[in-house]
């Protein structure tokens, strides 16, 4: 039996990952796409986000979560931060749709199903030695307490050329399969409300719980092209130090199998994420994770064909 990608053309097909890239991403925790937006969408994008930062909204969320990313002009020069994008702004959210990109991110996951779980629109200013330009150490699941999957994953895509001068996003190659040690209900805390230097040590802890090298590997991205890391994969960025702003979206994906659970912290009550004051209920009352509105499918795979 095979299964077909109906949404998909031809040309589409030939830039999913491969069988090897899929080794790959299960061995190493991250993956460097073919160039799966053309330099038209991408440049769609950046005018998109434009017309954001200026105001320009179709809709807004309901009730302001705890824990939202949401910068202001008000907040200065600072890395900027804003969540729910694909949910507010309507052309940024049909780029970013796109069945290509979830075909690709199933591929890896290997899920029949993938879901948008959060957009976050990043803005690094060239500002060299701007504190906020410097994400240290930590992976996406500790964020995700409350979420089922093991599986979920990101795609960061950068509106441009993304190297190493800009503070390109950089993997510690490997550890989305380290076991943890260390780790307690702060983890369920952004990285931003948290020390770094605990974060650098949390790393270093780790890898030598598992006998295992640090190796950081920047992800020089061209233009187009996107990075996808596992969930538990350690990842961060240095200083922009180009001259230029590193513009980027991180797409947060979940596969078709996630759903909200019950997670129970110390202190009695349970990790939360900002959906949970937004999404629907399901009938018997959990945060809706398949919500269509703020959780839109963008790939499920067709029916099995043939004998």
């Amino acid at each position: 039996m095979t299964t077909t990608h109906p949404a998909l053309s031809a040309e589409e097909r030939e830039l999913l990952p491969s069988d090897e890239d899929v080794r790959f991403y299960a061995e190493h925790g991250w993956y460097l796409s073919k160039k799966l937006f053309t330099d038209d969408e991408v440049d769609a994008l950046t005018a998109a986000t434009d017309r954001y930062y200026d105001g320009e909204r179709d809709r807004t969320l309901g009730v302001r979560p705890p824990k939202l990313a949401y910068w202001e002009p008000a907040k200065g020069p600072v890395q900027r931060h804003n969540d729910y994008v694909h949910y507010e702004h309507s052309a940024i959210g049909a780029i970013l749709r796109k069945p290509l990109l979830g075909a690709v991110a199933a591929r890896l996951a290997r899920a029949a199903e993938i879901r948008i779980f959060q957009s976050t629109l990043i803005y690094k200013p060239p500002i060299a030695g701007e504190p906020s330009n410097i994400v240290p150490w930590h992976f996406d699941k500790h964020y995700w307490a409350s979420s089922s999957s093991e599986d979920m994953l990101t795609a960061f895509i950068p509106f441009h050329d993304c190297d190493v001068e800009m503070g390109t996003i950089t993997m510690v190659d490997g550890s989305h399969r380290w076991s943890e040690i260390g780790a307690d209900d702060t983890v369920v805390r952004h990285f931003a409300d948290r020390d770094r230097g605990q974060l650098e040590e949390m790393l270093a802890e780790n890898a030598a719980h598992n006998g295992a090298e640090i190796r950081k590997i920047p992800m020089v991205i061209p233009k187009g092209h996107l990075s996808f890391h596992h969930c538990r994969t350690y990842h961060g960025s240095g200083a922009n130090v180009s001259g230029r702003p590193r513009r980027a979206i991180s797409l947060h994906l979940q596969d078709g199998a996630n759903a909200w659970r019950e997670f129970p912290l110390s202190d009695g009550t349970h990790a939360t994420y900002n959906h949970d004051v937004l999404v629907r209920r399901t009938d018997d009352g959990r945060p809706d994770y398949a919500d269509p509105d703020y959780c839109p499918i963008i790939w499920r795979e067709s029916a099995p064909q043939g004998g």
